[in-house]
């Protein structure tokens, strides 16, 4: 089986149809996606429909969350904040219905898909480090676990028989054997809003057959996203942002 894992995409259609058209070229059999499909940019709508259309495996992520009036937004920085405000009226009946859908964890062997850590998953808390990921590790009852959050992809393994040992791979392209590990936990970056300081359009691609896994990057029309995002009124920032990758 090929899995096409989307990480954030942050109501970017422009980095979401870039990512699809590149994970079609892989062939890929099952379609997943990590939470926060909205928030930050300018298209919510179209990017729940898309996601809608390949049928991913979604979880639900804090920005999902916090426009469906479920998470309280004072938990946001002022410019996520402001984009949630903005966000939140402007979805359709059916985009609220979805995102109201949505779990904090879905387990679909031989993968777990969460948004932030598995062992807190409705704080949304961060796998930015190996301290992390060995929480998360010890409450992952399936191979692989798929989450994203931090927007700074890496991918950690451990085998169950030396559970301290994290083997962590970072700001790499190459497929990572994972033959040998028992569980692999892969934070596949974002789609639409990556911080770290690569402004492609991250995503993340399994084949569990070869026992191999990877993230990789594409490039997307960033350009035409902040021009959408200024002409939205949405913060400057969310747009200047983009082009630096933070």
């Amino acid at each position: 089986m090929r899995i096409g894992i989307l990480g954030d995409i942050h109501a970017n259609a422009e980095a979401l149809r870039a990512v699809v058209d590149a994970l079609q070229r892989e062939r890929v059999d099952t379609w997943v996606q990590v939470g926060d499909i909205v928030g930050y940019g300018p298209e919510p709508s179209v990017c729940i429909d898309i996601v809608r259309e390949l049928g991913c495996i979604v979880c639900l992520g804090n920005h999902d969350q916090a426009v469906i009036g479920e998470l309280d937004t004072a938990y946001f920085n002022n410019f996520a904040r402001a984009a949630i405000h903005w966000t939140a009226p402007r979805l359709r009946p059916q985009d609220l219905e979805f995102l109201r859908s949505l779990k904090h964890v879905v387990r679909q062997p031989p993968f777990t898909v969460v948004h932030g850590t598995l062992h807190l998953p409705e704080q949304f808390g961060y796998v930015i480090s190996a301290v992390e990921a060995l929480d998360s590790l010890d409450h992952q009852d399936t191979r692989l676990c798929f989450v994203g959050h931090s927007h700074v992809p890496a991918i950690y393994l451990r085998r169950d028989a030396a559970p301290n040992e994290i083997h962590m791979v970072t700001h790499s392209e190459a497929e990572i054997s994972y033959r040998g590990f028992d569980r692999v936990l892969i934070n596949v970056g974002s789609v639409g809003q990556p911080r770290d300081e690569d402004p492609r359009a991250a995503y993340g691609l399994v084949d569990t057959d070869l026992e191999i896994a990877c993230v990789k990057r594409v490039h997307y029309d960033i350009a035409g996203v902040q021009r959408k995002i200024r002409a939205a009124g949405l913060p400057e920032v969310l747009a200047d942002r983009l082009a630096l990758g933070v």
